[in-house]
């Protein structure tokens, strides 16, 4: 049929990949392509956030202008300590107040809302404003890590980008998200965590469109990233040997604690958060008075301030007796509390393995197999995988970060087990919580739409009623008068000529209007003669896109090989009949042996 034939011209619904496993659609290679760009850019933007970092974490607290790494740990200056996380928060909120409050936050959420909401779209304020503040958070004592910003200004940066070129929304999400992976990439020399963490908490779907793109600017900025900063794992370990039954078991034990953990530092951020709104002064100042709950903690335990990384190294190491586990444990998780629901910028990452860490560390006192190092790693990865719902990730993260591959089994149990107990006792992670709090909803449930496994012939109608084409308007009224219901049984009724073949469809409505204004009229001149067809093989989906794209709810169905030869009717109930398959799958239960 001529629409049939033009529309298919457009979509290539009938090509060569109609049934495929994937869908192989030449936009990938120029996806690529703008991928392997936003992976190079992804890198030295990573690699200018550590550096700026530094410089500022060397002025704030050593009063010099250098870019080598000093932790804010080791400072000499008593309770003044007290005032350079409150001016690095006071600067963070003019930036928010007159710049965009979109840097406020630890970025991810962000990423999710211009996915969900703004065609992923960002502005250049943010891809400015938000590495900027964010190292000035860090680098005058903030408890948080970099991967966050670095997520959100890579995925700025890809979003900006992608503005340039005449893309589809779903495209330029690939590239937002492509940003962002090469940016945690770069960070942290895990590729491979970075392509899962955009899989599990930014695609959405995966599309050999997205997943390839993502992937290659991922590896981009990890080959990068091994000339900007250096080839080695994050953090150094002992390699452990292959974990025992025994020590499987523990590692259970790890992950529940590490769940419960997590539930409970989400819905701490969220109280705090609360909190703070119940205060009567401006916005603006809140990162201030999260500055001063930080310096005060710095003052009690300075390894709580800053990214951490080198805190990371010596957990891993156990260089903690008990004393400082519980010090930096309980002080760590005030002042990222504290701050982060004050609305300032920084990761979630880095003090979640902080945190993570320490608790694995005290738990290693009590437990009389493995060492201090094995408990740690994983109650790291567990509270990371718990708090964030993403378990895949967690695990590869922590393998990609030692090169401990040894404990792959452990480690996945615990983060699973974490995971689990988080998705019972909590509604949403600490990532989509402030999403909904915004008004929108996500669903982190992937499956494959049932509309893409079903062809039109498992659910269209066989019994199809043809009218012959000489038939009258007046004549055909009669019948239904008379009591032939089945000839309009459905809301458009195929038009046949001599032969039975198809060479029209009219509607109910036309035929209405005609037997009041023209009943010697034949059927065959007010029905529609310009027809879209459906295809017994095809998949319903394909068939929904035609109705979508022509603005009808109804197809006749013909053979591929003489597409005059109607076999069926497809409708809006045939397409819901897909979908209620999908539901008797879900809720049916059926005992097959008795």
């Amino acid at each position: 049929m001529r629409m049939a034939d033009k529309y298919n011209q457009l979509t290539d619904l009938h090509g060569p990949d109609r049934l495929s496993d994937f869908n192989r659609d030449p936009a990938i290679l120029k996806l690529s392509a703008l991928a392997l760009i936003i992976g190079i850019m992804s890198a030295f933007i990573a690699d200018a956030l550590i550096w700026l970092i530094r410089v500022i974490t060397n002025l704030s607290f050593y009063q010099t202008f250098s870019s080598a790494f000093n932790s804010p740990s080791g400072n000499h200056l008593g309770l003044a300590v007290i005032a350079v996380p409150v001016i690095g928060g006071l600067i963070i909120g003019l930036m928010a107040r007159y710049g965009t409050d979109k840097i406020r936050g630890h970025g991810i959420p962000e990423a999710l809302e211009a996915i969900l909401i703004g065609q992923s779209r960002m502005s250049p304020k943010v891809a400015l404003l938000k590495p900027v503040s964010s190292a000035i958070s860090i680098g005058t004592g903030g408890p948080f890590g970099a991967e966050g910003p670095i997520i959100m200004t890579g995925g700025a940066f890809g979003s900006l980008f992608a503005q340039f070129f005449h893309l589809t929304a779903a495209e330029r999400k690939t590239l937002l998200v492509a940003g962002a992976a090469g940016g945690m990439a770069a960070i942290f020399a895990a590729p491979i965590a970075a392509v899962l963490l955009a899989v599990e908490l930014l695609l959405f779907e995966w599309k050999p469109r997205s997943f390839i793109p993502v992937a290659i600017s991922s590896i981009t900025a990890e080959m990068l990233r091994v000339k900007l900063l250096g080839p080695a794992p994050m953090f150094t370990v002992i390699p452990h040997a292959v974990p025992n039954g025994y020590e499987m078991f523990v590692s259970v034990l790890v992950g529940f604690l590490a769940g419960l953990g997590s539930s409970l530092l989400t819905v701490l951020v969220y109280s705090v958060e609360d909190a703070f709104k119940k205060i009567s002064i401006h916005w603006m100042w809140w990162p201030a008075l999260g500055g001063l709950g930080v310096g005060l903690g710095g003052l009690i335990n300075p390894k709580v301030m800053g990214v951490g990384y080198d805190v990371i190294q010596d957990l891993l190491r156990g260089n903690f007796v008990t004393t400082a586990l519980v010090s930096l444990l309980v002080v760590k998780t005030f002042v990222w509390v504290l701050a982060l629901g004050s609305g300032t910028s920084g990761g979630v990452l880095a003090p979640l393995l902080i945190i993570g860490g320490a608790l694995g560390a005290l738990e290693a006192h009590w437990i009389p197999v493995g060492d201090s190092g094995l408990w740690t790693m994983l109650s790291m990865a567990a509270v990371m995988g718990g708090t964030m719902r993403a378990p895949l990730t967690s695990t590869v993260f922590a393998l990609e970060l030692t090169h401990d591959f040894n404990v792959i089994g452990a480690l996945f149990v615990s983060c699973v087990v974490a995971y689990a107990v988080t998705v019972f006792l909590m509604r949403r992670s600490i990532l989509t919580e402030k999403v909904a709090r915004r008004g929108f909803h996500i669903s982190r449930e992937y499956s494959v739409d049932p509309l893409e496994l079903l062809r039109v012939s498992e659910v269209m109608d066989k019994e199809v009623q043809r009218i012959p084409s000489s038939m009258l308007v007046v004549e055909f009224m009669d019948l239904v008068i008379n009591g032939h219901h089945g000839i309009m049984r459905h809301r458009g009724v195929p038009i046949v000529d001599e032969q039975n073949h198809l060479i029209g469809m009219v509607i109910r409505e036309d035929v209405m209007e005609a037997f009041r204004t023209n009943p010697r009229a034949t059927m065959l001149e007010v029905s529609n003669k310009d027809l879209v067809v459906a295809y017994p093989d095809e998949l319903v989906k394909e068939a929904l896109h035609k109705m979508l794209h022509h603005g009808v709810g109804r197809l006749p169905v013909v053979s591929r090989k003489d597409d005059r030869q109607i076999i069926g009717y497809l409708g809006r109930p045939g397409v819901f009949m897909a979908w209620m398959r999908r539901l008797e799958e879900e809720g049916k239960r059926d005992r097959l042996w008795r």
